[in-house]
């Protein structure tokens, strides 16, 4: 492989612009191409970034080292697929599939060919979200609320695969433990899809995660709320800022703690960039990313199975 890396990206809509945009100023990488069904779209960016234009999905195929696929997740089985078994690194967005057996067999495509397939779940890269992680061992109850207005582009997905997905994932990173009971609800609003949802899920470790996500509230509002033995942490996915409130024990026996309220101030980053970047140096270092393909794999099966405890309450 030459020093600078050959990507591409596949898809060009809301989201894969900024993939390209991204790659199109990274050193040591070449954005060779970006293709799209919309000619007017994909030329639209591919004027933009200086590289060639594609209609065809599979243009890219043996001319590029590695790959963002941004289509419809219904279409990433068989977008993917070509570029997997030409033994092509792989940025796929979330969800990873539709179903579990189509998320199955990309991971199975991808550990063949041996290549780096990262899932892009982007909350990840918050850096508040990574501090959390980082500092709450052994939580015991998380609290998180994604409500969000509603946007038109996602009417072809319930809201528990469009962002409450965003929460399992983190939530399960961080507990570290397997799941031993899923209980949901939720309805639909706007769209045919489930729109509002909760979920409670209780691990086997005995520690708790109370979910809700709501794409058809009146303002944005992204919190997570982490509760450990002798620690708070709360955090608003915008500022990325920490707050953690800690009981420090009086040397008298019997003596109430000492409350101690703190603001920790985390650099923050554009998370989309965050993770590009290690996609990138995944592939130039041969190390796992942040959010593997059976990592993104396990979130879809637990948003599947929220899905099912939904359907379940509305029959």
């Amino acid at each position: 492989m030459s020093k600078s890396l050959r990507v591409g990206v596949v898809g060009v809509g809301y989201l894969g612009k900024f993939h390209a945009r991204i790659y199109n100023r990274m050193a040591d990488v070449e954005l060779v191409g970006v293709a799209d069904t919309d000619k007017t779209t994909v030329d639209a960016i591919a004027g933009e970034c200086g590289c060639q234009a594609f209609t065809d999905p599979a243009a890219l195929v043996g001319k590029v080292d590695a790959v963002s696929i941004v289509v419809p997740t219904i279409y990433h089985l068989e977008v993917a697929r070509p570029y997997l078994e030409q033994g092509t690194h792989m940025l796929m967005e979330k969800p990873i599939a539709p179903d579990m057996a189509a998320g199955t067999e990309l991971v199975a495509l991808a550990r063949k060919a041996g290549v780096i397939f990262q899932i892009g779940h982007l909350e990840r890269y918050n850096a508040g979200v990574q501090a959390i992680i980082e500092r709450a061992k052994d939580p015991r109850f998380i609290e998180v609320h994604r409500l969000g207005t509603f946007v038109q582009r996602a009417t072809d997905v319930d809201v528990v695969t469009d962002l409450m997905i965003h929460d399992i994932d983190i939530v399960m990173a961080m507990v570290a433990s397997p799941i031993r009971n899923i209980a949901a609800a939720g309805t639909s609003v706007l769209t045919d899809h489930v729109d509002i949802a909760n979920a409670r899920l209780e691990f086997e470790n005995g520690a708790v995660a109370n979910v809700t996500a709501s794409r058809v509230s009146n303002k944005k509002f992204r919190r997570i709320r982490v509760f450990s033995k002798s620690n708070y942490y709360g955090m608003n996915y915008e500022d990325q800022q920490l707050e953690i409130v800690s009981a420090k024990q009086g040397n008298k026996e019997g003596e109430i703690p000492d409350i101690i309220s703190e603001t920790l101030t985390v650099e923050t980053q554009l998370p989309l960039d965050a993770e590009l970047a290690d996609f990138i140096t995944s592939i130039k270092e041969n190390k796992k990313p942040k959010v593997d393909g059976a990592t993104g794999l396990e979130a879809m099966r637990v948003a599947l199975a929220v899905k099912e405890k939904i359907a379940a309450c509305l029959t």
